[in-house]
């Protein structure tokens, strides 16, 4: 059983991609796994200014404990100007690099079209790098036309539960948060 944490990345109401994150939730409690699902949207966060946590009267000290707990996280974002949202970085920069250091990250980026596909996961590959995270070796790209009077498609739900499995695996390997040298970050803080 692993303990799941979905952190949707967009501040606008619900739509098509928190569906689809809250789906892939249901199905992995459905298999036996825990999930929590932390809507950027409905938490109050400061900007990540190096104010010490315990400092901040926010939201902030629940993500990081929410995070820091789980077994594996997904990051769900819509593609925004070729990139993941603002929030989401945000939400990332006040994140101590030990909350994701060693643990299996997966990835869910949408957009409008296909065409957008790379931007947020190449971007989000490099930082979750940074804290030296476990990132799935495939990512989760949505588009409209993954979703059929606003359902998601077969397909695109068995991708979802594709990379919940993925996910899990890799949390079930023993000393994973040993697998290759500390993340420069990690090694910055001796």
């Amino acid at each position: 059983m692993t303990n799941f944490v979905t952190i949707i990345g967009s501040v606008t109401p619900p739509g098509r991609l928190s569906m689809a994150l809250s789906g892939a939730s249901e199905r992995a409690v459905a298999r036996g796994h825990t999930s929590t699902i932390l809507d950027l949207g409905k938490l109050t966060l400061g900007f990540a200014d190096g104010r010490p946590i315990e400092k901040l009267t926010d939201d902030t000290a629940s993500l990081v404990a929410t995070v820091s707990a789980a077994g594996a996280i997904i990051l769900g974002t819509p593609v925004y100007r070729a990139t993941l949202t603002g929030a989401l970085k945000n939400a990332l920069d006040l994140l101590p690099v030990e909350a994701l250091q060693g643990k299996p990250v997966g990835v869910v980026a949408m957009g409008a079209t296909a065409h957008h596909f790379l931007g947020a996961e190449s971007h989000l590959r490099d930082i979750l790098s940074w804290f030296g995270a476990l990132t799935a070796p495939t990512a989760v790209y949505l588009a409209s036309s993954d979703f059929i009077d606003g359902v998601i498609s077969e397909s695109a739900a068995a991708n979802l539960d594709a990379l919940v499995n993925t996910l899990s695996v890799l949390a079930a390997i023993e000393g994973r948060a040993e697998l290759g040298p500390a993340p420069l970050a990690a090694n910055a803080r001796r």
